[in-house]
């Protein structure tokens, strides 16, 4: 991310330069008209503002604190380079051409400004509300993941088939079911991992009735947990 906006800034830095070349290198007088009258300097620091604001702009549309967020903020990387060319070229018209009033410029490259400012303050919200939402996603499925990691372990460790089998139904139960969680399932999903439990000693043990009565019991627990499920949303 840093790299990203580390050649930007060059492109900034270079593109700058031709800004300032063409506002002093060229000919003083054009047609007769000075280039350098009361509105030329007005019209240079505005000009000049509106690119180191389009440049920290950047730097907030090139900064994230995860690749996800910079993901939602990749269409800005566009905006920032398209908004730095335009205003190179209206700016540059601007103080190069002498009867073009500066105040065109000005305007332009200020209107060019507010709106890669906006797009990154609408880019930086949008990344924070997925992130939240993607945040609570992950809280909301860490039971089902870690229960699921539990059941695979069981299958891997059963002693006989015939335990392994029992295993792998419950593992297969728990793999595909919701895995969406809130408060209103808290009730069924201790018991079942109450039951997991048993099942998990029953495996230890290489009971094979008991870990069959367990992976029944999870069975029909989880798929009573799916239909709350269904229901609630």
């Amino acid at each position: 991310m840093k790299k990203n906006f580390k050649w930007y800034a060059i492109c900034w830095a270079i593109l700058f330069a031709v800004f300032q070349a063409v506002c002093f290198a060229m000919p003083k007088e054009i047609a007769g008209i000075s280039k350098f009258d009361g509105a030329f300097w007005p019209g240079y620091i505005f000009i000049s503002l509106a690119f180191i604001g389009q440049l920290i702009c950047a730097y907030f549309a090139f900064k994230a604190d995860s690749l996800k967020k910079m993901f939602y903020k990749l269409p800005l990387i566009t905006v920032s380079y398209s908004g730095l060319l335009f205003m190179v070229v209206f700016g540059a018209l601007g103080m190069a051409i002498p009867a073009l009033p500066n105040w065109v410029s000005i305007i332009i490259c200020l209107l060019i400004l507010a709106f890669h400012a906006i797009s990154v303050l609408k880019a930086s919200v949008a990344a924070d509300m997925v992130e939240q939402v993607d945040k609570r996603v992950d809280a909301q499925t860490q039971w089902i993941k870690r229960l699921t990691v539990e059941a695979e372990g069981l299958v891997s460790a059963a002693k006989s088939e015939a335990v392994r089998a029992e295993c792998k139904k419950v593992y297969e139960a728990i793999r595909y079911s919701d895995p969406m969680s809130n408060d209103a399932l808290s009730v069924i999903e201790e018991k079942i991992t109450v039951k997991v439990d048993e099942l998990a000693a029953a495996a230890g043990a290489d009971d094979a009735e008991r870990a069959k009565n367990a992976a029944d019991e999870v069975r029909i627990l989880v798929e009573e947990r799916n239909k709350k499920c269904k229901a609630l949303k």
